[in-house]
């Protein structure tokens, strides 16, 4: 798990991030326990302001009026060049099974892999 999935998994009973946005380094180590990443006191201290930067861009963000704006999943237009699903090659099994260095019944015959 990485650091910003365990931000999603905090507890309520961390008021911290949701309440004033803002981190310090108890929620840094909480947060780094949780996602199971070894810290030390350094990059503790690091973290802090970082952490704290980036919740204030994501309030600025919060600020944007976004009222008549569709939702995007990609900023440039996407449009999917798309075939019919059919069978090009197919009825040619013997050909193929000639390639396999074995073949048994019709398929391509591997080693046991699970005793």
């Amino acid at each position: 798990m990485g650091f910003v999935a365990a931000l999603r998994l905090m507890p309520a009973a961390m008021p911290a991030i949701r309440a004033g946005m803002s981190v310090d380094a108890t929620t840094v180590r909480k947060i780094a326990s949780l996602a199971r990443i070894a810290v030390s006191d350094a990059e503790v201290d690091a973290m802090v302001p970082e952490l704290n930067n980036i919740l204030g861009w994501i309030e600025q963000l919060g600020e944007v009026d976004t009222d008549g704006v569709a939702p995007l999943a990609a900023v440039i237009p996407n449009h999917l060049r798309l075939r019919d699903d059919v069978v090009t090659d197919g009825n040619i099994r013997d050909q193929v099974l000639k390639n396999a260095p074995q073949a048994e019944h019709g398929f391509f015959a591997v080693p046991k892999v699970i005793e």
